[in-house]
């Protein structure tokens, strides 16, 4: 026969096992759900983060299409702003993970598009007042050939504006980097590898009041290393100087005039590019480019 009191105490020490893994059960049960609850919330602070930032990189992208449609001497310059921020919106999309790294580019992104836009305004007022001064003085220039010994002092005034609006005005510079083949048909790339030649364009735009004859300018194009490339040569103009990629002289008659010159080089530098028109020591045009 079993002794009673073996079987109680075989009982007593199932019913302790039984309790214990109750109680880790419970503690189990209890962890795992304090970890979906932290995990949903991780979840949900990361979506709001996202859409935070989507938001400001919509309300940016915005921006850039309201200054673009103004179609101004800054266009190209804009537009890049602008792709910068589409890329960023679709790689932004693609995240999963972590958004706070882009909230520094974004910021990054919102200093760049105050600052263009804040130099397009201005841009847009010079151009205003420029073409009130313009057609201002060609009316008063007529006038004063009928009127000169009455009106002197009012033609050394005008003197003055028809210097101011005289000025010629550089737009669209834009580079393009080329691979050249053995056949001398040059294809456009992106690449720093690839590329054996740069090609610089500008516009220098019709001004009718403006002196005609050979025009210089001198364009210094920048490497992401801060190198300038070209002939390297350096020009001095009164106390500044300038270091220059290479210089063109064009035939300016008052019209229209499309300039571009090849830049040739190899083991161009991956990165972004500056190029910088100077007419003597004043810049008057710039714009960047990138290759990977």
């Amino acid at each position: 026969m079993e002794n009673p009191k073996n079987n109680n105490s075989s009982l007593k020490a199932v019913i302790a096992v039984l309790a214990v893994l109750l109680i880790g059960s419970l503690v189990y049960i209890f962890k795992l759900s304090s970890d979906t609850e932290v995990v949903k919330t991780e979840l949900t602070t990361t979506m709001t983060e996202k859409e935070s930032v989507m938001k400001d990189l919509q309300e940016l992208k915005a921006t850039y299409d309201a200054a673009i449609a103004e179609n101004t001497s800054m266009s190209d310059e804009l537009i890049q702003e602008r792709d910068k921020v589409v890329a960023l919106m679709d790689d932004l999309n693609k995240s999963k993970g972590d958004v706070s790294k882009y909230r520094s580019q974004v910021q990054a992104m919102q200093g760049k598009m105050k600052t263009l836009v804040a130099e397009n305004d201005e841009l847009k007022k010079q151009n205003g007042v420029l073409t009130v001064q313009r057609d201002s003085t060609i009316v008063v220039l007529g006038e004063s050939k009928k009127y000169n010994e009455v009106l002197v002092g009012q033609n050394e005034e005008l003197a003055k504006t028809v210097e101011k609006g005289s000025k010629l005005s550089v737009l669209n510079t834009k580079t393009i980097a080329y691979k050249v083949k053995g056949s001398g048909k040059q294809v456009e790339t992106d690449k720093a590898s690839r590329a054996d030649v740069l090609k610089v364009s500008f516009t220098i735009a019709e001004n009718s009041i403006a002196k005609s004859g050979d025009k210089t300018y001198y364009v210094q194009v920048i490497d992401s290393k801060n190198n300038v490339l070209g002939d390297k040569k350096t020009e001095t103009f009164g106390d500044n100087t300038l270091t220059y990629s290479f210089k063109t002289t064009v035939k300016y008659e008052n019209k229209t005039v499309q300039v571009s010159e090849d830049l040739i080089g190899k083991d161009f530098e991956k990165g972004t590019y500056f190029i910088n028109v100077f007419d003597n020591d004043e810049l008057v045009s710039k714009t960047s480019f990138s290759l990977r």
